[in-house]
């Protein structure tokens, strides 16, 4: 099976220690990690270590529809990179990229076959983008 990859990215305006984390914690996590408004993301878990797992509950505000994205983790290098399996064997690539202040974070990901990929690159990137609001609206660390 020949899979198709994709790529979006951001650039946030934060030192990396904090997008990395905002991206990793689940507390934060539940405040991003969905494309929309009219979506949330009323739970999350991340055993981040090789091996550990992922889980984000993603939820249609009206209660219509609701999904799981279940993962493991397979590699991290704190502040730079993390990989990831998905529970149906895809995978994706997160890594982050600190220069002046900022920091770039770019994802990979395998594309699955139920959707277009102009449709998952868009609903990514809009989580990435949300992801890039959260951190910038919070800029003092816990």
């Amino acid at each position: 099976m020949s899979t198709q990859k994709v790529t979006i990215e951001a650039t946030i305006d934060a030192p990396v220690e904090r997008v990395w984390k905002n991206y990793t914690t689940p507390a934060d996590i539940t405040q991003w990690n969905f494309a929309s408004d009219d979506w949330c993301c009323p739970s999350a878990e991340a055993d981040l270590k090789v091996g550990g797992a992922y889980k984000a509950r993603m939820e249609a505000k009206d209660g219509s529809f609701g999904f799981d994205l279940e993962a493991v983790y397979e590699e991290i290098e704190p502040h730079e990179a993390l990989t990831m399996a998905m529970s149906d064997g895809r995978k994706a690539r997160t890594t982050f990229e600190s220069a002046g202040g900022k920091t770039t974070v770019t994802t990979t990901f395998d594309a699955e076959d139920q959707n277009s990929i102009d449709m998952q690159r868009d609903g990514w990137q809009a989580i990435l983008y949300n992801f890039k609001r959260h951190v910038e609206a919070n800029p003092v660390d816990d």
